[in-house]
C-alpha cells in the first residue's frame, strides 16, 4: 500500500519525533514522582543515556518506544516500504540498547526497560509501577515490563 502523505512530508513528520520527554517516559516520571521517587534524567555520563536514573537504588530504566526498539508486540509492525533501511535501523537500535545494558551492568547499575506497549493499556498503569517498584527493592539485575512481560 502507498503512503498516503508525500516522501518530503512523511520525512518531516519522522524527523519530529522526539527522542525525549515521549508520552511513555512522561506517565512513568510523573508516577514515580508521585510515589515519591527522586531521580535524573537522560544523565550523559552513563551508557545509553537512560531516560530515568534512581542513583539510590542504582536503578537506571529506559521507556523504550515499541516500533523504534522493535519490541515483539502488537504496536510493532515492519514498514513496507524501505524495508533494507528499517531493518538495519531498527537492528542497530536493538544492538546498542543490549549494549548498554551490559555496560551498565558492568558497572554496577541494574536495568530496567518500560515498553510503550505496557503503558498504553487502560488501567494497567498501576500494575505495572507496582512491578517496578518491586523491581526496585529487589537484588534482580535486570528486569522489563511490556504487553508479554510480567516483570
Amino acid at each position: 500500500m502507498a503512503d498516503i502523505v508525500s516522501r518530503e512530508k512523511r520525512s518531516q513528520m519522522m524527523a519530529g519525533i522526539k527522542g525525549r520527554d515521549t508520552r511513555p517516559e512522561m506517565l512513568v516520571r510523573r508516577a514515580l514522582h508521585a510515589r515519591g521517587y527522586r531521580f535524573r534524567l537522560h544523565r550523559k555520563d552513563l551508557p545509553g543515556k537512560p531516560d530515568i536514573v534512581l542513583p539510590k537504588y542504582r536503578v537506571a530504566i529506559f521507556v523504550h518506544g515499541c516500533f523504534w526498539h522493535g519490541h515483539d508486540c502488537h504496536l510493532f509492525k515492519w514498514p513496507k516500504t524501505r524495508e533494507e533501511f528499517w531493518r538495519e535501523k531498527i537492528g542497530r537500535n536493538r544492538e546498542r540498547d543490549a549494549e548498554a545494558i551490559v555496560a551498565l551492568q558492568l558497572d554496577g547499575w541494574r536495568t530496567f526497560v518500560c515498553w510503550e506497549c505496557a503503558l498504553r493499556q487502560q488501567g494497567n498503569l498501576s500494575n505495572q509501577l507496582a512491578v517496578l517498584e518491586d523491581f526496585f527493592q529487589s537484588k534482580r539485575s535486570n528486569g522489563e515490563i511490556g504487553s508479554r512481560c510480567a516483570s
